[in-house]
């Protein structure tokens, strides 16, 4: 059902940015040319309306009705090298090949031209933006609010926050996460950006080994991934107290009011969902470029998608149930990278939150050990539940003093 959802997300997407046209082409007449295509189709075509291709796409010729030999098209069997070429555009030519299986049977896919435009413009202005936008507002602000301190000042007194295997995986996670947001932003920009600053040959170098390590890193954030869904999950369950805390506004807005929390406030909670929804698809899409044709993910996802009615009710009509090889690549890419830069953009507010946004948040994943009077101000349901733990003798430890 998460597929399915995603699937539609990034259809909504696509259809928003350029890869579907425009609804509402008036018909047109194409009788003067015998059906063929007309000045009208090209600059409705150049306009970026929707046309309907199927008087292209089912001009493909009748081979039942050939011509004699002697007669003009004879030798071709009643279709014309147009006729050919439509056919294997259209991917309704008959193909057949010794070796290469389906991948090998296409031989013409203009789907590629629209994600190449879509990779080289829409993906990378957007994407560039949404990053460049992020880190701009948390400066601003940083500069309104300042740094969030200890209102009472720390107690002296320390609790454990995390233990090592939750810090081993969550650094697992965060380390392998930041290394694969570099290197595909080095593959996504480095021809624009860095070419024209270092030379292709350097452009060339650094994008082998960010290649090298964007597909094996990979597995590293796959088991972080894992390792901190297995841990965190039980506590990352919603509930009434979120409720108050996003009412009250995190205790961020308003200075000196800080809502009781448990383990993870909701702010923490939306940024765990995110990263195990976000991080599962791209690392689901991930596994699928990796294995290129191995692993198709989207015609099945958009043929259950139109079984629910959704797209229709929406206006994008059935989606495409028919998927050439490399459309499911090119789908797969495009929504990889799409959640990356979101992503990449929720994490950046994780880091300032857990850094230089807010005093004694770092102490949680440097050490494990956090100041009790940290605890008090953002976590006090938590901390009395540890407390309890602790006098019941559950073995948790109790607080002690820092060094």
């Amino acid at each position: 059902m998460l597929r399915m959802a995603l699937a539609l997300v990034l259809m909504v997407t696509l259809t928003s940015v350029g890869f579907a046209q425009e609804e509402g082409t008036p018909a047109i007449d194409r009788s003067a040319t015998g059906g063929a295509q007309t000045l009208d189709d090209i600059l409705a075509r150049q306009a970026g309306q929707k046309l309907d291709d199927s008087f292209r796409s089912d001009a493909i010729g009748d081979p039942d009705n050939a011509a004699g030999i002697a007669a003009q098209l004879g030798t071709l069997g009643g279709v014309s090298d147009a006729e050919t070429w439509r056919a294997l555009r259209y991917g309704s030519a008959n193909v057949k090949v010794s070796a290469g299986g389906d991948v090998a049977t296409v031989m013409v896919q203009d789907g590629g031209m629209r994600w190449h435009e879509f990779r080289d413009t829409t993906l990378r202005t957007y994407g560039g933006w949404l990053l460049v936008g992020t880190l701009a507002a948390l400066l601003v602000f940083y500069l309104l609010k300042g740094r969030i301190k200890i209102d009472e000042g720390r107690a002296g007194r320390t609790v454990t926050r995390f233990k090592a295997i939750e810090r081993f995986g969550h650094w697992l996670m965060a380390g392998s996460f930041i290394l694969l947001g570099i290197t595909g932003v080095l593959v996504l920009f480095g021809r624009v950006v860095l070419v024209p600053l270092f030379g292709k040959e350097a452009n060339a170098f650094l994008l082998v080994w960010s290649k090298w390590i964007h597909n094996n890193v990979s597995w590293a954030f796959i088991l972080g991934l894992v390792m901190v869904f297995v841990m965190w999950v039980v506590h990352n369950i919603p509930n009434r107290t979120d409720l108050h805390w996003l009412r009250r506004g995190g205790g961020i807005l308003f200075a000196g009011d800080h809502p009781p929390a448990k383990k993870f406030n909701a702010g923490q909670k939306m940024i765990f969902w995110s990263v195990i929804l976000f991080g599962g698809s791209i690392s689901l899409t991930g596994i699928s470029l990796l294995f290129p044709f191995d692993l198709p993910l989207f015609a099945k996802s958009f043929h259950l998608l139109n079984a629910t009615g959704l797209p229709q009710a929406i206006g994008l009509g059935e989606l495409p149930i028919q998927l050439a090889p490399q459309e499911e690549m090119q789908l797969a890419q495009a929504w990889h990278a799409i959640l990356a830069f979101v992503l990449m953009a929720i994490v950046f507010a994780h880091i300032y939150i857990g850094s230089v946004g807010m005093e004694g948040a770092y102490d949680a994943m440097g050490t494990g050990e956090v100041d009790e009077a940290w605890a008090e101000q953002h976590h006090s349901i938590w901390l009395e539940e540890y407390k309890a733990a602790e006098r019941e003798g559950d073995g948790r430890g109790a607080p002690t003093a820092a060094e």
